[in-house]
């Protein structure tokens, strides 16, 4: 009796054994997949490509052309185009916080990691002609430059987020006089397009409390959700919150598994 119930006893931790083993490589596996999900992503070159039909945009009274381009490759006015945009719209929001995050954003805007969507406001032209200047732009200190004004731009970048791989908007800035005419929405539209097409499972950012303007545009226009692990779902007091919306039940049960739906 006693040796059956050493042979039991072992063959239990056997097949503990077997499943810690399993899942410690269904774990490395999926580690691995992600891995290579990323590094598939971040090596487009050109995200548009896939979708020239939003290389351009146009109202009755706005008219722009969209281009792709990467932090580790912006031109010094560029830089200086986003930093003094940066500033004019989100320095309120963050208040007395604004000189320490501004120095942040210098820092990421410039990153390897950091991938843009330019948009330049052209005037009178057709699209052969702007399909020909978008190969050859040269801008100058005020962002103006062979292709239009540059008036708006997103950055974002292909990463991690609670073992979810996620495109991460760090950034969605308008001009104020191009604000209201639906560009937001439509960049907006075109990067889950990116982040769907580049096989992340959720698009994740962060929104200033005080920035009413753009927690009603996320929230309400373009229903995103208040992640789980954003700051408030964790008894936290911050300024800003996490927001999300995700394309998997997976990415759904760990990013948005604490939201009123």
């Amino acid at each position: 009796m006693e040796a059956e119930k050493r042979m039991e006893s072992n063959k239990k931790s056997d097949n503990n054994r077997d499943k810690k083993k399993t899942t410690r490589k269904e774990i490395l596996e999926k580690k691995k997949n992600i891995k290579e999900i990323i590094e598939a992503a971040v090596s487009q070159k050109d995200p548009l490509s896939s979708f020239p039909t939003f290389r351009h945009y146009s109202t009755k009274d706005l008219s722009v052309y969209l281009e792709s381009g990467c932090g580790d490759s912006l031109s010094s006015p560029v830089k200086q185009y986003i930093q003094n945009l940066l500033k004019v719209n989100m320095e309120a929001s963050y208040g007395t916080e604004w000189p320490v995050e501004e120095k942040v954003k210098r820092r990421e805007m410039g990153s390897s990691e950091a991938r843009y969507i330019f948009v330049y406001e052209i005037s009178n032209m057709d699209a052969n002609i702007m399909l020909k200047l978008s190969k050859k732009g040269r801008c100058n200190a005020d962002g103006i430059d062979d292709k239009g004004h540059l008036v708006a731009f997103v950055h974002y970048r292909f990463t991690i987020e609670e073992e979810i791989p996620v495109l991460y908007v760090y950034e969605l800035q308008l001009e104020h006089r191009v604000q209201g005419k639906g560009l937001g929405k439509f960049l907006m539209v075109l990067i889950e397009l990116i982040a769907q097409k580049s096989k992340m499972s959720a698009v994740v950012l962060t929104v200033q409390k005080a920035n009413t303007i753009a927690m009603n545009f996320y929230r309400n226009k373009l229903r995103y959700l208040i992640s789980t692990v954003s700051p408030s779902q964790m008894g936290l007091q911050t300024n800003y919150e996490l927001l999300c919306k995700s394309f998997d039940y997976e990415a759904k049960s760990v990013l948005e598994g604490g939201e009123d739906k």
